[in-house]
């Protein structure tokens, strides 16, 4: 400055930093020589105020071409225009941090929350920094902090800045950042926009432009040229403002030393010696600068003038700006503007999202969970298809805010829980990362998920529930005995016996008299047949004429009455439903036993509520450290399971109680194939289920007003229903397998009835295989004189046979020897076709004498009848006689003691018919 003076010049123009700005302001105030500072910034890094003293107005000869810094206002309307509480600044190396203290200062007074950070020159290690110093919580905080940001930086560093945050995803689709510099060129708008995600402000100097093309490259009496001027020439795109600055004010200059030419007061150069103590200041400084600050010039910076204080009011500031979610490369759009008369011109409110997220794309972190979120279609090369209730729930938001999404599955396939470092895995994981934006599936709303991570409000209740198999019916072969207990079958059978013989001994006292052609008896075996039969309603013939047995009989009927129509409405009863009940109602009946092992999933939001819970020695109820011993055997690995899937698998396959999600379980039971499973739990809902989202972001309010109108109208409702329907195939609370409708009783129900038919006829072959051996053995034997042995009339017939065929003759002639009939056997009576034989033997000399036992009244009518056709007794000799023995008094014979034989001379029984009825105790003998 020096060697220019020495040399002779009118005024100075300096593009400088603020440091040496200040010692070419003392000089020039000392050699009254005009200075015009255009203030240039290192390397594009944002102004700070260079603060020059301006003490004296006679004194001051220098001039800012450049305008004031204005950062502090632009930046403080526009952050409160966005309502920012929090948020960050980031400046570089270059930047003087004191140029905003302004700023601070004001934020700080209306109680908003800043942090500084400086951006150092090696990003990438700055960044790597950070990940290995901070703890997850720390590093958490760190990312709610980005959200919001401002970056007072040179444009190259911003690039730089923005790539590597996004990459190492420390900001995600919600984040806002400002970017505020005034040496920002269209290139770079375009670049920054490229390389950023969320929302991005971009805040930097504009010049106006003419509107007419042709005028562009005119300034007034001057022409430009079309590199400078043309807003799409690349030369002009990349000049700094520094230098558009410098132009135009060697264009004020000169039209300041033509109007000195013209108004013919011109004055010399000066030539200043700046070394001499004694030199003289130039005597023409003050026109000079007096004319210069009232010219101005309209050059490439607009209008360049001076006000009184010497600086240029003319500056405007350029709001550009993005919405949130668009995709990189998206187009970015001016918001408004502002300058220092009027302030800000436009709005920057924050558009609400309600119908803006059209183009939107949101990438949805998921876990699979029936009936929540479930796979629909898996075709090898295309996307997984899904459904699911929350599905269901994600695309009605989808359709009214007009987003679209991605969804993929967690790759452990987990909810998220806290690890040892701090760090969170599974579905929370991918949000806290910000790997995702939004997470749904069967996600509970709890406290320690919602210091990391966001939650819409409840779309559906929340409560733990059971899942148990349902008791198995057994194969009972006797059901048909179930409806009776074994002790009360064993009183019914004593009852048969003792009414039985109770009528036997009735009878045997007070023996009635029989009718003539009874063929019953009183004996012990009739008295109990008759019983049995009257019992099973099957009827019976017994003599109870006496009064007696008659009453005995009818309390007997009665009581038969009453058993069996008890017997058979409980019959259907048993039959249709298995009356079984289990000990397992609630959560507190299953925490008080331990035959059933319980568990959940490990590490789940169900697991953590009972560790807590089971833990806290001030808890009141003891079922949850009830609850906590069972599911924490062997660390937890023997009761507990890794998924859900598995939890119920082995619930349906073993002795197992699965704890888990109400909702879910009811699906599975509701869905179940075979309804072998229901469900238990707590009614009372104390949490919810809701969407999970990146912690401070934008959706959440939306998302949430989404929600509360879905359920107001019903349709919230009516997406439950679908997959939880009212009347599903199975009973969910029912701890056994009953029958919904009614249907064909199984083979299993008359098992019993069966075995006990199949057993009466296999006792009854083998009865009917004993009396033929019996009958058979019997009859083998040949009774003797001296032994009074039984035949049956069949041995007799067979004699008789044997005598009559071996004579033609009328009738056979017998020795004196007589014929010796034993006893007849009751039992071995003949049949109605024997009788007949006995006819074939007419016109015989066989004495014959009949006796009628009481048991045989049909045998006497027959035989009377047969005596009555056809017996001729009148050619039988006179003095036939043959042995005789005494009758036994039950009907039969015995030998009498006297072993001497009586002869009775026969006496011919009339022709007229037998009167046996006259006499029933009355017989005849061979």
């Amino acid at each position: 400055a020096c060697d220019l003076m020495n040399q002779g010049i009118l005024a100075l123009v300096s593009s400088i930093g603020c440091t040496s700005a200040g010692s070419l302001q003392s000089l020039a105030d000392a050699m009254h020589i005009p200075h015009l500072f255009i203030q240039r910034s290192t390397a594009g890094t944002p102004r700070s105020g260079c603060g020059l003293t301006r003490s004296n107005r006679n004194d001051d000869y220098t001039l800012s071409v450049r305008p004031p810094v204005y950062l502090n206002d632009v930046i403080l309307r526009v952050v409160t225009e966005y309502a920012w509480q929090k948020f960050i600044i980031f400046y570089d190396n270059d930047y003087d941090i004191r140029g905003i203290q302004e700023f601070l200062d004001k934020v700080s007074q209306q109680g908003m929350d800043v942090a500084l950070q400086k951006v150092e020159n090696n990003i990438n290690k700055m960044i790597t920094g950070l990940f290995a110093t901070m703890r997850i919580e720390e590093l958490n905080r760190y990312r709610d902090t980005l959200r919001r940001a401002i970056l007072i930086m040179n444009p190259s560093t911003a690039k730089s800045f923005l790539t590597e945050v996004v990459e190492t995803n420390l900001v995600a689709f919600d984040c806002h950042w400002i970017i505020i510099n005034e040496e920002i060129n269209d290139v770079d708008v375009q670049e920054l926009v490229r390389r950023s995600i969320g929302r991005l402000t971009i805040i930097r100097q504009t010049f106006p432009v003419p509107q007419n093309i042709s005028q562009r490259c005119f300034r007034g009496n001057h022409r430009i040229s079309s590199s400078l001027c043309d807003p799409k020439d690349p030369f002009s795109q990349s000049m700094e403002i520094s230098n558009l600055y410098i132009y135009d004010t060697v264009l004020l200059l000169a039209n300041a030393f033509h109007k000195k030419l013209e108004d013919r007061k011109w004055h010399s150069m000066a030539s200043l010696t700046c070394i001499r103590k004694n030199s003289k200041p130039w005597q023409g400084g003050r026109s000079m600068l007096e004319t210069i600050k009232k010219g101005g010039v309209n050059g490439l910076t607009g209008e360049l003038e001076f006000a009184e204080n010497g600086g240029n009011p003319n500056v405007h500031f350029e709001i550009l700006g993005t919405n949130y979610g668009e995709d990189l490369g998206r187009g970015i759009r001016k918001l408004g503007c502002w300058n220092p008369v009027t302030g800000l011109n436009g709005s920057l409110t924050d558009r609400k999202l309600e119908n803006n997220m059209r183009g939107v794309v949101l990438r949805v972190v998921t876990v699979l969970e029936e009936p929540f979120v479930m796979v629909s279609e898996n075709v090898l090369g295309k996307p997984k298809k899904y459904q699911g209730f929350s599905i269901d729930v994600l695309e009605a938001l989808a359709t009214h805010l007009g987003f679209k999404y991605e969804i993929y599955v967690a790759p452990d396939h987990k909810y998220g829980s806290p690890q040892d470092d701090g760090s969170w895995n599974g579905l929370i994981g991918e949000l806290v990362f910000k790997r995702a934006d939004i997470g749904i599936s069967a996600l509970t709303i709890t406290p320690d998920r919602e210091n990391v991570v966001d939650f819409t409000t409840r779309y559906m209740d929340y409560s733990v529930g059971v899942l148990l198999r349902k008791a198995e019916k057994t194969v009972d072969m006797f059901a048909c005995l179930a409806p009776f207990d074994l002790s009360l079958w064993a009183c019914i059978a004593g009852t048969v016996l003792l009414v039985g013989l109770l009528v036997y001994l009735l009878n045997w006292l007070n023996p009635p008299r029989l009718q003539m052609g009874s063929m019953t008896s009183t004996t012990l075996y009739n008295s109990m047949w008759f019983v049995y039969g009257s019992f099973v309603q099957q009827g019976g013939e017994v003599p109870y004429t006496t009064l007696a047995t008659r009453l005995m009989m009818g309390a007997w009927w009665l009581f038969a009455l009453i058993v069996i129509s008890s017997y058979t409405a409980n019959l259907a009863a048993f039959l249709t439903i298995t009356r079984i009940e289990n000990s397992i109602q609630s959560l507190q009946d299953l925490s008080r036993q331990t035959d059933i092992p319980y568990g959940t999933v490990l590490d789940s939001a169900v697991y953590e509520h009972v560790r807590v819970k089971g833990m806290n020695p001030f808890e009141r109820d003891s079922m949850y450290s009830q609850m906590w011993r069972m599911m924490n055997r062997s660390n937890g690995s023997e009761n507990n399971v890794a998924e859900s899937t598995a939890g119920i698998q082995k619930v349906k396959y073993g002795n197992y109680a699965f704890v888990w999600d109400a909702a879910v379980l009811e699906y599975v039971a509701i869905n179940d194939a075979e309804c072998s499973f229901y469900t238990v739990g707590n009614t009372v809902a104390d949490r919810g289920y809701g969407i999970a989202l990146q912690h401070g972001s934008p959706y959440r309010d939306v998302f949430s007003q989404r929600i509360l109108e879905l359920q107001q109208n019903g349709d919230m409702d009516i997406l439950k229903h679908k997959w939880w329907p009212k009347n599903g195939q199975c009973d969910l609370y029912s701890s056994v397998d009953t029958k919904q409708k009614g249907g064909a009783l199984d083979i299993k129900s008359f098992a019993g009835v069966f075995c006990i038919l199949a057993a009466g006829i296999v006792l009854s072959c083998f009865i009917a295989m004993l009396e033929t051996w019996w009958n058979k053995r019997k009859g083998s034997r040949v009774p003797s004189k001296e032994d009074d042995k039984e035949i049956d009339l069949e041995h007799l017939h067979r004699r008789v046979n044997s005598l009559c065929t071996d004579d033609d003759s009328p009738h056979k002639q017998f020795s004196t020897s007589s014929i010796d009939l034993t006893p007849l056997d009751i039992d071995t009576l003949p049949t109605r076709q024997a009788l007949e034989q006995i006819s074939d033997f007419r016109n015989t000399h066989i004495t014959t004498t009949t006796f009628i036992p009481e048991q045989i009244q049909t045998l006497s009518r027959t035989l009377s009848a047969k005596a009555a056709s056809g017996f001729s007794f009148g050619s039988v000799p006179e003095h036939r006689t043959g042995p005789f023995r005494h009758r036994a008094p039950n009907g039969g014979f015995f030998r009498s003691p006297i072993k001497t034989m009586s002869s009775i001379p026969y006496q011919p029984t009339p022709t007229l018919g037998l009167n046996i009825g006259s006499d029933p105790d009355r017989g005849t003998s061979i």
